[in-house]
């Protein structure tokens, strides 16, 4: 049985759980216990990386190579099957993902984290808030929580071009769904995670998408296309 390492609320990990989800196969999640501890990654990585999200097949551990790689989804839609990344338009979802983890994750995350003592378990908020500021700086998650209401405005707006995608197809870029689905999905539910927002009203068809996207399941798609070859 494949095993996801994550952070539950990691939008990485997000995108990976729920591809795993759509699939149907069986799997089980294992939450590292803190940012400062990653030495269940480091082992089963043989020391060659420390970030989530990893999956276990077997005696197979993957795990991505760098910052703009795919190896993991990759990885699952090959085993599965799943269609996520056809060749006619590997391109165009490069461009797309990378704008996604980009443009969208950037904002997402911080709104999240603005929650943070409400996500994150009370014996992790050290190292979580250690981690945070080392990296963003001193005092950033307050930073964010000012900036609330204009990171919203933000986010609303870098949604557009999905919402106009959205006007006129089920899925981003076809009649089911591809990795970049899979991709805004994981991003707007880390986004969601804490409970306190919703997706922004003026974007109606990204809504249905994100409920759309929710209920997948691979085995109506696979059916569909017997039905229709």
């Amino acid at each position: 049985m494949i095993e996801l390492i994550q952070f539950p609320w990691s939008p990485f990990c997000i995108v990976q759980r729920r591809i795993l989800q759509f699939s149907g196969a069986p799997f089980r999640t294992t939450n590292i216990p803190s940012n400062t501890d990653r030495s269940l990654v480091w082992r089963l990585t043989r020391k060659r990386y420390y970030g989530v999200p990893i999956i276990r097949d077997g005696k197979s551990v993957i795990f991505e190579v760098g910052e703009e790689t795919q190896v993991i989804a990759k990885y699952l839609d090959t085993k599965f099957r799943l269609g996520l990344f056809p060749w006619d338009i590997e391109g165009v979802q490069s461009i797309i993902w990378q704008h996604i983890e980009s443009q969208v994750e950037a904002i997402g995350f911080k709104l999240n984290d603005i929650y943070w003592r409400e996500v994150v378990p009370l014996s992790d908020q050290l190292g979580f808030l250690r981690h945070k500021e080392r990296k963003f700086g001193r005092g950033c998650l307050d930073q964010w929580r000012a900036q609330q209401k204009d990171l919203l405005a933000q986010l609303e707006q870098r949604l557009v071009p999905f919402e106009e995608m959205l006007m006129y197809r089920p899925f981003l870029l076809d009649q089911r769904p591809r990795f970049v689905d899979f991709d805004l999905y994981g991003m707007l539910t880390n986004f969601l995670y804490s409970g306190h927002y919703r997706l922004p009203a003026a974007h109606s068809h990204l809504k249905t998408w994100y409920r759309r996207m929710t209920g997948a399941h691979f085995k109506a798609f696979a059916r569909e296309k017997e039905l229709h070859p």
